[in-house]
């Protein structure tokens, strides 16, 4: 409940960089109204969220006044943790409110300092409440069982209070809880640092386009510069990138470094073995569930083998590098959508999940919960965003390719199910962990494959759609998969006392690489400095739950698509749970067991289908 991490502020990141094929940038003062999201639903405009800010900073001092009380009685206990659900909304609410402002153009500075000001009240609310779950622990069961009895407000809180009996073991004392609670903001350094050098600090050459012309490479053009018909044009791009990573390779690799420490520190203090120990715990996610799915991506790397093969082979190549993974395999076909197109086309695509359903969606539309503005400045990648009583918001630049289109419907999967977690749940339980995250994002995805593959009879068209699918999934379970393992083993490598230099990062990533592309990719330098531009390596153990997400989310697809209105009810079901139990209790209610490895060799089922009919489609021709 007093966590207000990511899970609960409903910021769900897409992996890949958003793109941005414009020549030149708009400020964010020249954007069309109708392209950036309402924030006035949150706050009327920043004199407001001052005012609010100054009501809460009062208030917060106020949960101390309960210290040591917990125990007296059921009802200063149920006073204590509506109080806390209430400030921890509007904490929650100030935070979005100024992060959102800062992403528009992380280049202002007084957003900035908004976001950076919303950091600190974030981390004085933590501190204010850092001795709440210890002093509850220290209740006894007995006493707990009659407060439940008493106390309607606290047997509504049954799986909270349970939740924390379970962490009892790691958890410190009242004074050692304030004390980490206090060092929040020093402990996200690293990450914001990194952010701050990534999106708004670091400056990208001029490269020549396919036209002929100077255009300056940016993180938005860079993914549409990497699938450019032109090959001199990706290889630009790739090498100018990666020349400025290599330039402030120490200074990332000092980052990286220091944010494995804190986790690191964080694990052994709490009593862990490790950092994905710690991290994995908070949701009762067994390890083997992590190793499961390292090991079964291993088992399946001939698959993406094969891939990496028939792509060199349709490509023409003697010798494919990293830059050519991104271009399409077919020729000849250039697929635009207005953004007025790609709303009609998502709605049908969303169909089978039933009417309530698509009306969310239309309301996302319809009231400007999406900022696809392309602005200078606004933060690079896509995510879904917002809190308890907030709309769920969607950023990302909208350049009307395949790829946005699949983009959009994915964060819509987030937001969607944001809104149904947060109208059906108490604050308490309203936020979903990010274990479940990426399920119903990839769910809204496969809905999309499929509807487009049986709309067309155009084989151009179903060798896109199909090589969209093929390069989704090399990129969300295979590559995934390997920043995790990547993960792991920097973390492991820490704690073991090896120095996490920027050679030691760049010589591991590197064999990695060439163990899970194969010999038919050929080994650019350049690629071994790609853990020095990856955000989500700050995020402590969440890119598993991409690859775990996209399994499940293929489950689910599968079982509406064969089983009908009864699946759909559960489907529904599962995004209406939010946190109000373990995520893999509230996948196995839902039907689905993702302990077992069989939801994963069954993805990979999929995939192998998928290729084999890329394989008949392109080799036959």
């Amino acid at each position: 409940m007093f966590k207000l991490n990511d899970s609960v502020l409903g910021m769900h990141q897409l992996a890949t960089p958003n793109q941005n094929n414009g020549r030149q940038i708009k400020l964010r003062s020249e954007v069309d109204n109708a392209e950036t999201w309402d924030l006035t639903t949150i706050y009327s405009d920043t004199a407001a969220w001052e005012s609010e800010f100054a009501a809460v900073a009062k208030e917060i001092p106020l949960l101390r006044n309960y210290q040591q009380k917990l125990h007296t009685s059921a009802a200063v206990l149920s006073e204590f943790l509506r109080l806390g659900e209430s400030i921890g909304e509007r904490v929650a609410k100030l935070y979005v409110y100024a992060h959102l402002k800062s992403d528009e153009d992380t280049g202002n500075s007084d957003f900035s300092g908004l976001h950076l000001r919303a950091l600190q009240l974030f981390t004085q609310f933590e501190t204010s409440i850092s001795w709440a779950e210890p002093e509850i622990a220290q209740i006894s069961e007995e006493k707990l069982i009659i407060f439940l009895s008493e106390d309607p407000e606290i047997a509504a809180r049954r799986h909270y209070l349970e939740n924390i009996l379970r962490k009892k073991p790691h958890q410190l004392s009242v004074p050692e809880e304030m004390l980490l609670a206090k060092a929040g903001e020093i402990f996200n350094n690293p990450s914001m640092s990194f952010t701050v050098l990534n999106d708004a600090d670091l400056r990208f050459p001029m490269i020549t386009d396919e036209a002929g012309e100077k255009v300056e490479l940016t993180h938005g053009r860079y993914g549409k510069f990497l699938e450019s018909r032109n090959r001199r044009v990706r290889r630009e791009a790739f090498q100018n990138l990666y020349r400025v990573y290599d330039q402030f390779q120490n200074i990332n690799a000092s980052l990286l470094a220091g944010n494995v420490k804190v986790q690191n520190f964080v694990a052994e203090v709490r009593n862990f073995p490790g950092a994905r120990a710690a991290a994995l715990f908070e949701n009762a996610i067994s390890e083997d569930v992590y190793d499961n799915l390292v090991a079964t991506v291993n088992r399946n790397l001939p698959l993406l083998h094969r891939y990496i093969a028939l792509r060199k082979q349709v490509l023409g190549l003697e010798e494919l590098h990293s830059y050519d993974l991104y271009v399409s395999l077919i020729e000849g076909i250039d697929i635009k959508y207005s953004f007025e197109e790609a709303q009609e086309i998502i709605i049908a695509a969303l169909s089978p999940l039933g009417s309530e359903y698509v009306e969310i969606v239309r309301r996302a539309f319809r009231e400007r919960w999406i900022d696809r503005a392309d602005n200078k400045g606004k933060r690079s990648g896509a995510y879904s965003s917002g809190a308890y009583g907030t709309n769920p918001f969607i950023l990302l630049n909208w350049q009307g390719t395949l790829d946005n289109l699949f983009t959009l419907i994915h964060e819509l999967g987030h937001s969607v199910h944001s809104w149904y977690s947060r109208n059906n749940q108490p604050f308490i339980y309203s936020s979903y962990s990010i274990f479940l995250a990426e399920i119903a994002s990839t769910m809204n995805e496969n809905l999309l494959t499929d509807y487009l593959l049986t709309q067309t009879d155009d084989d151009k068209l179903r060798q896109t759609v199909i090589n969209h699918y093929l390069d989704g999934f090399k990129g969300t379970v295979f590559r995934q998969t390997q920043f995790a393992e990547f993960e792991h083993l920097i973390h492991t490598a820490a704690a073991a006392g090896t120095p996490l230099t920027s050679a030691f990062l760049t010589e591991q990533y590197g064999e990695m690489n060439k163990r899970y592309y194969g010999d038919n990719l050929t080994f650019d330098p350049e690629i071994a400095l790609e853990w020095a531009r990856i955000p989500h390596f700050y995020l402590n153990y969440y890119v598993y739950q991409y690859a775990t997400g996209f399994s499940a989310a293929t489950a689910f697809a599968h079982m509406i698509k064969t089983e009908g209105q009864p699946a759909v009810e559960r489907y529904l079901q599962f995004l209406k749970a939010g946190n109000s139990d373990y995520p893999l209790v509230v996948l196995k209610t839902a039907g689905l067991d993702m302990s077992e490895v069989k939801p994963i060799e069954d993805a990979f089922a999929v995939f192998a289908s998928y290729l084999e009919q890329m394989e008949q489609l392109l080799l036959s021709e």
